[in-house]
This record gives C-alpha cells, structure tokens and sequence, in this order.
C-alpha cells in the first residue's frame, strides 16, 4: 500500500536552538496545526519543547 499524504512525515525541531531534530509522522486529519512536543533534547541536555517546522 502507498504512503499518502494523510500522515505525512515531519521534522521536529528544537526551541532550545541546538538545531536537533526528531523525525516522525502525523495524522492531518487529527491534528491539523503544528505539532508541539516535549522531548529529550541530547545537545541542551535537558527537556525541552519541540516544534514542528515545515
């Protein structure tokens, strides 16, 4: 089955302004606006919000 564009893939980035980046997907329908995550940041060291960047 084809990948569509339903769930596309995203680039999270960092708000700290290390510049790492998480790749996942999300559901469009679901979630129309940009995606923002609290996730592990290993260049900051610490937690830190996540953004999504198109």
């Amino acid at each position: 089955m084809a990948r569509n564009e339903l769930r596309p893939i995203i680039k999270l980035r960092s708000t700290a302004g290390t510049g790492f980046t998480y790749v996942t997907r999300k559901n469009r329908r679901n979630n129309p606006d940009r995606l923002t995550l609290r996730k592990y940041d290993p260049v900051a060291g610490w937690h830190v919000d996540f953004r999504e960047e198109r």
